[in-house]
């Protein structure tokens, strides 16, 4: 008998029943006995993502894509301590939010409930089948996990160590799924899949994100791409601007709060700008500059808007010279995918203006876009970064995993 994604939708549907109901000690047990099975099998996971790697590099795979793929003892050390966390932090399940009586008696209240069933369609970043599993089975979900076809020996070798933990607490297996096998068709068919699966969260390249938006019958968590900009004001600090600067592009160009556009107003860009030719050249970044910026850099392209609008995701970069701080804006609200914008000034009204005139997901005053992040946060690892607005906006931890249901308490009132 073949492998049935119908049927593993409608197990994990029985299995959010189980889960729902889970005392958050029992979860918390669990999460960190999937913590320390990680551990454990450290050895068996790299094993597994050896076999990724050696396909990735005869694929030809970019070294982004590699970088995101890679596992290392240390990386696993990290993500298993990021599964402490999530157990650590308060479960928001039956969180009371909002506790009113009305003039007629009732007791009507707000209480946080799971969502159901999440699926996660994936590519290349195996820890993102612990993140996911951690984060939704904390939140007292079900988890369907596609991950891409780089990453299957990595993604199985760690779902065992979850599979592990729920069988040693009695815990319906189907809790958390991993689909076998990454065919396309098989991911089509579970896009349709809308009486057993509550929510959708892709992550990957926009072409994936396009895809599963436009044929998915089942509502979609979107993130298109991150096209983060850091505005270097007049009022700035040159020198924090040059450290944000270098963290958010050179640290890990490949993440999706790595710095695509780096905005520098006119009144400073004849000092600045030679400094960041000098920080820029020393990473070997290649450079898209406009016109007023290309004297400063030895090697640079002519700047275009295709260049603005890119999401580079490696050691590239457009730089632009802007007239003033509401020119700075204008290009952001034109260019920005809603991801992360920094701004750095000394200026506090600026500042706060910057705060209110950018309406993406994460804005940063003097701080690093490498920040927008669920675990720097505190959030717990993240289950993604959502640039639309419904029903949640930015990095997602717990409490984006669980909805709001009215509990109305009465003494018999009827309505007239």
């Amino acid at each position: 008998m073949g492998f049935s994604i119908h049927q593993m939708a409608i197990d994990a549907k029985k299995a959010s029943l189980q889960v729902a109901k889970l005392s958050s000690k029992t979860k918390n047990r669990v999460l960190c006995t999937i913590a320390e099975n990680l551990i454990a099998h450290t050895p068996k996971i790299l094993e597994a993502n050896h076999l990724d790697l050696e396909a990735a590099k005869h694929d030809d795979l970019p070294e982004a894509m590699i970088d995101r793929l890679l596992l290392t003892s240390e990386r696993i050390y990290d993500i298993s301590q990021a599964v402490k966390h999530i157990a650590s932090l308060p479960d928001p399940v039956g969180l009371i939010t909002k506790n009113n009586r009305l003039d007629n008696g009732l007791q009507v209240s707000k209480r946080r409930i799971p969502l159901g069933v999440i699926a996660m369609i994936y590519e290349s970043r195996p820890n993102v089948t612990i993140d996911a599993a951690a984060l939704c089975f904390k939140a007292g979900n079900a988890v369907v996990l596609r991950g891409g076809k780089e990453a299957i020996h990595s993604n199985k070798a760690l779902a065992e160590s979850i599979r592990q933990a729920l069988v040693q607490f009695d815990i319906d297996e189907a809790a958390v799924s991993l689909v076998p096998d990454p065919d396309r068709e098989i991911m089509n068919d579970l896009l349709t899949l809308s009486d057993d699966i509550d929510l959708l969260i892709p992550r990957g390249g926009e072409n994936l994100i396009k895809h599963v938006t436009q044929h998915s019958r089942i509502p979609v968590i979107q993130h298109y791409k991150g096209v983060c900009h850091l505005y270097v004001d007049k009022m700035a600090d040159q020198k924090k601007a040059l450290d944000i600067l270098q963290n958010g592009k050179v640290q890990r160009p490949g993440i999706c709060n790595a710095l695509e556009t780096l905005l520098v107003d006119q009144e400073i860009a004849d000092e600045f700008l030679p400094t960041v030719s000098s920080l820029l050249d020393s990473h070997n970044v290649k450079i898209h500059a406009c016109e007023r910026a290309l004297p400063h850099f030895a090697h640079a392209d002519l700047a275009t808007d295709l260049d603005y609008d890119a999401e580079y995701l490696s050691l590239e970069i457009a730089v632009k010279v802007v007239d003033n701080y509401q020119s700075a804006v204008n290009h952001i609200q034109r260019f920005s995918s809603g991801h992360t914008d920094v701004i750095v000034s000394q200026d506090i009204s600026t500042a706060n203006q910057f705060i209110q005139d950018i309406n993406s997901a994460v804005v940063m005053v003097n701080a690093s876009s490498r920040f927008s992040d669920g675990g720097e946060l505190r959030l717990g690892a993240e289950i993604g970064i959502s640039t639309s607005k419904l029903h949640a906006y930015g990095p997602m931890g717990l409490e984006s995993l669980t909805t709001e249901q009215f509990v109305v308490i009465g003494d018999g009132q009827i309505r007239h």
